[in-house]
């Protein structure tokens, strides 16, 4: 499940599911300071109607976030396996790319599936280092932008030197040093 976390200014107020994040706004006192709200995922801001009843704020959040890019329905269902979840979407190759498809046990479908489960299997630590990297980097930017050793820390981050990336935020405000920490090395948790 995708987690947000909002800030009130340079403070930390809420995190978690977006339903519980946008009533603890709703409900919260936020001291007049700007709110800023970000995936935990990608590290980019989130914009939220907060108007109406807290009914009202849930049925909008359906409407309004969108799906994950592996959860959005493309086109009508079709022919497949819509039970399991299964996809048509369109894909463009080389012809002698569909001939070496084609002449695989099981056609096309099959070995594109085991293709990407291969790719995902083999490079999958270095697929969440980068979304990891890039969620600190979005994130650090609307946040940190201005702040001292921006720059600097930006370098580190991409260098993937963690521990210099942390020391160049120690003069940056607890909330935002924590968390731009946290969305860095939030890979190595998974």
């Amino acid at each position: 499940m995708d987690t947000y976390t909002a800030f009130a200014g340079q403070a930390r107020i809420a995190a978690g599911a977006l339903p519980k994040v946008a009533l603890a706004l709703k409900h919260g006192a936020t001291a007049h300071a700007p709110v800023a709200i970000f995936s935990d995922r990608t590290g980019r801001p989130v914009d939220l109607d907060l108007r109406g009843s807290d009914r009202e704020i849930l049925a909008r959040l359906v409407s309004e976030v969108p799906a994950a890019p592996d959860q959005q329905p493309s086109e009508p269902r079709g022919r497949g396996r819509p039970r399991l979840g299964v996809v048509a979407r369109e894909v463009t190759l080389l012809p002698r790319h569909w001939e070496w498809l084609s002449a695989q046990p099981g056609g096309a479908s099959v070995a594109l599936r085991k293709l990407v489960d291969e790719a995902r299997r083999t490079s999958g630590d270095k697929d969440r280092a980068r979304e990891a990297r890039e969620a600190a980097y979005h994130f650090m930017s609307a946040m940190g932008g201005n702040l001292p050793q921006f720059e600097e820390a930006s370098r580190a981050l991409f260098a993937d030197d963690l521990r210099r990336f942390a020391s160049l935020l120690v003069d940056w405000p607890a909330d935002i040093r924590d968390h731009a920490v946290a969305l860095a090395h939030r890979h190595r948790a998974d």
